[in-house]
Parts: structure tokens; C-alpha cells; sequence
């Protein structure tokens, strides 16, 4: 794997480089930016298993704000990261994000804003309402998108149960559901039931053959 870091935009690189390999832009979650642990490790482990990974912050993260900007910031700034990937891009590209940052995908991809459109897109823990609030949800976008999509969602995630997301993806022809077992919003299942990190590291291969597949 090669690293490679602009003021921007974080490109982690396989380190055999596929015919058209495909480059996965991938968006933080709500509470820390491209910089955390979490990020970091599934833009390696991705990247070890031969997709092109490029993060960024959204601006409030790159600012040094805690509460994250509207959801027209934030949409807007995954659409200029989105282009200034594709106009260096020569494969297909497939966005995602974790929690807030998948949100924001789907929302960029449901009003068509991502030019040129996304192959496919990746959740890892899709927000499907607030914890302990289902009557709060955040789906009513999704049937408006047509690519292939991938949600990874583990069984203990407060942000919709595994009941919740079945029937969520049941109604979304182009959708698949990957359920962790044990995992949280994260997709970690404890260290009691899962000391080697055995599942985290099924879901990173589930997302790297979905999205070799798919783009």
C-alpha cells in the first residue's frame, strides 16, 4: 500500500495497482474526522485488499468545530471532493462513508449531484434514525437511488436494529444488506465474544469483493 496526502484529500493506494482499479471516496462519521483510528484502518484495510481509498474532512472537522455544518455544507463539500477525485481518477469511483458520512452519500447520490455518477456506494453503519428514537428516520431518499448499494451493519447498532434494516433493504431492488454479528455502530463486536477482530475484518473483505465487483 502507498500513502499520499494533499491539503484536502487522503489517498491511500494499493500496492498492485489493478488494470482500472477502483477508488472508493470515503466520508468520516459525525464525532472525528479522516484522521481517526477507525478511518485509518479501513482505508488500509481496503487498500490492502486492492481499492483505491481517498478520505477528507468535512468543514467543521477541518476547522476545529465539534457540531458538524448543515446538511447543504456538507453535501456540497463531498461533491467538490468527489470532482477533485474524478478529475485525477482513471478508474470507477464509489462513495461511501461511515454513519453520517454514508448519510451524506446517499444524499448527494439521491439529487444526483455526484459528477460523474457514483458506480456504487458503501455504508458502514448506516443512520437509519437516532438511538432510542426509530420514529426519527432518515430513509426517505433512498428509493430514489438507483446503484448497487452495500450497507455493513452491525446487530448491536443503536442507529437501526437488524429487523429495522432487513425491511429497510427489502424495499430497495439495487440494495444489500451485510449484517456483523455482534458488531456496533462501528461494526466491533467485543473483545469477549471477538478478540481477534475476526468480524471487522469479514466486513472489510465483504466491502472490497462488493466493490471490485461492482466497479
Amino acid at each position: 500500500m502507498t500513502f499520499h496526502e494533499t491539503q484536502d484529500l487522503r489517498t491511500y493506494a494499493p500496492s498492485a495497482r489493478l488494470r482500472a482499479t477502483p477508488t472508493l471516496v470515503l466520508a468520516h462519521g459525525a464525532g472525528a474526522g479522516h484522521d481517526h483510528p477507525w478511518m485509518t484502518r479501513v482505508a488500509q484495510g481496503l487498500a490492502g485488499r486492492g481499492v483505491r481509498v481517498v478520505t477528507f474532512n468535512f468543514p467543521y472537522t477541518a476547522a476545529g468545530r465539534r457540531v458538524p455544518d448543515r446538511a447543504p455544507v456538507l453535501e456540497n463539500a463531498f461533491a467538490q471532493a468527489w470532482r477533485e477525485v474524478a478529475a485525477s481518477n482513471t478508474g470507477r469511483l464509489v462513495a461511501g462513508g461511515k454513519s453520517m458520512g454514508g448519510r451524506i452519500a446517499s444524499q448527494v447520490t439521491a439529487k444526483g449531484g455526484f459528477d460523474p455518477a457514483p458506480a456504487a456506494l458503501v455504508f458502514f453503519g448506516y443512520p437509519l434514525h437516532p438511538p432510542g428514537k426509530p420514529g426519527q428516520r432518515r430513509d426517505r431518499h433512498l428509493p430514489d437511488i438507483d446503484v448497487p448499494t452495500l450497507f455493513l451493519h452491525g446487530t448491536r447498532d443503536p442507529f437501526g436494529t437488524p429487523e429495522e434494516m432487513r425491511k429497510l433493504v427489502a424495499k430497495l431492488p439495487a440494495a444489500t444488506l451485510e449484517l456483523i454479528e455482534g458488531g456496533d455502530h462501528s461494526l466491533l463486536a467485543p473483545k469477549r465474544v471477538d478478540p481477534t477482530g475476526a468480524s471487522f475484518e469479514q466486513a472489510l473483505d465483504r466491502a472490497a469483493a462488493f466493490i471490485l465487483a461492482t466497479a
